[in-house]
């Protein structure tokens, strides 16, 4: 027992040292746990003789995948209803031509340009067609475009890009039988009726008793993705679902979205980003620099080339345009988890998904620093609040005492 304590305190510290370097560079934390979760296994494979401690452990996988299910639950759930109903042909246009466009030439590079399998290829333009919500969520709140109608447009897109990744994920791999149906069948069972059965546990007991929504929620998630594992598929895909269904449901109440998120971001989305680097292959990486060039250059320049004419049908000014597309071609989150299920299921070799994971690194980290120093739309920017509002505050202070 005391094995596992001392593992959990390892990983736990690395999360911890990542934290403070992502501070420090004012990158995504995901991106540097990923990072650090590389550099770990190196130095233990290089130094010490072994494998990372405890990355193949199954409580450790426990955790992890924990975690990819709650954060894929999450992303759904923090979605704008609203915003999505009132700009819904931009959101739809603009998703679906961002997962299109990279999913197909990244397919098409892999399979003819790098001679990889057929399987294999689908599974690269399915883990490149991703945008990073955590990452384009994170520069919408730092700057406040989360409160305007361009980022609210932005973050819309990114879901429809992300459900197209998720779906595509199940429909290109998981087998059809009749396990598939009864998951499918139960599924949308599950879907119809949450919002009403989450409204009435928080309605007579959601102030009663300790965390019943998260008791019930997690149950939910553990319940739909068990069925999924067993029909062949993917934990996450329910999530990701059951979390949009929720998202009108939820969404509105931000102190039990923050708590969750703390639970979520705090203790289980470490293991799963460390876990990810810890399985790549640095020796794989530095064989291959122009295999990761063509894969990075052939993400990013299919959403280029494919988003950029469509994004100014909507948008008139060239640095929304650009800033909107830039944004767009980042991922992170899905394509590491869409990676990390091919490396599971045996359909990338282990090279393969090192190289997956390195330009799905590169595309989170290279388009938003370019974005942000080259394109920003500072004329969207919200004002500071007025001076008036300020001098309110000591009142209202006193009103309270």
């Amino acid at each position: 027992m005391e094995e596992i304590y001392l593992v959990a305190a390892v990983w736990l510290g690395l999360a911890v040292f990542s934290t403070v370097l992502a501070s420090h560079l004012k990158i995504s934390m995901a991106l540097m746990e990923i990072c650090v979760g590389i550099a770990a296994a190196f130095v233990a494979l290089k130094f010490f003789g072994v494998e990372m401690p405890g990355r193949d452990m199954p409580w450790l996988k426990f955790i992890a995948g924990s975690g990819a299910v709650l954060l894929t639950f999450l992303s759904g759930a923090e979605l704008d209803p609203t915003a999505l109903r009132m700009k819904w042909k931009e959101v739809i246009v603009v998703g679906m031509i961002g997962f299109l466009a990279p999913f197909l030439g990244c397919a098409a590079i892999a399979r003819y340009l790098l001679g990889w399998s057929g399987p294999a290829s689908l599974l690269a333009g399915v883990a490149l067609s991703t945008t990073s919500m955590a990452v384009v969520y994170a520069v919408m709140l730092e700057y406040g475009f989360n409160k305007t109608e361009f980022g609210k447009g932005i973050l819309g897109a990114c879901f429809i890009n992300d459900l197209g990744t998720v779906v595509a994920l199940g429909l290109i791999f998981a087998p059809f039988t009749i396990r598939t149906a009864i998951f499918i069948a139960v599924s949308v069972v599950a879907f119809a009726t949450m919002p009403f059965v989450t409204r009435k546990l928080t309605k007579f007991y959601g102030n009663k008793t300790a965390a019943i929504r998260t008791k019930w929620i997690l149950g939910l998630l553990f319940g739909l993705g068990g069925l999924a594992l067993w029909a062949g598929s993917e934990a996450v895909l329910p999530a990701y679902i059951a979390g949009m269904v929720l998202a009108g449901t939820m969404g509105s109440d931000h102190h039990y979205i923050r708590r969750l998120r703390t639970l979520t971001i705090g203790f289980l989305t470490p293991f799963y980003f460390i876990r990810a680097g810890a399985l790549v292959s640095l020796p794989a990486l530095i064989v291959a620099p122009v295999t990761f060039v063509v894969l990075l250059g052939g993400k990013v320049m299919s959403k280029i080339f494919g988003l950029y004419p469509v994004i100014g049908k909507f948008r008139e000014h060239q640095k929304e345009r650009w800033y909107y597309t830039l944004l767009m071609s980042t991922g992170l989150t899905f394509g590491t988890i869409s990676a990390l299920y091919g490396l599971s299921h045996g359909i990338v070799t282990e090279a393969q998904y090192s190289l997956l994971v390195a330009v799905v690194i590169g595309s989170a980290l290279i388009p938003t620093l370019i974005a942000n120093a080259a394109f920003l739309p500072k004329h969207l920017l919200m004002p500071p609040p007025p001076v008036a509002e300020e001098e309110e505050i000591p009142e209202l202070e006193e009103a309270d005492k």
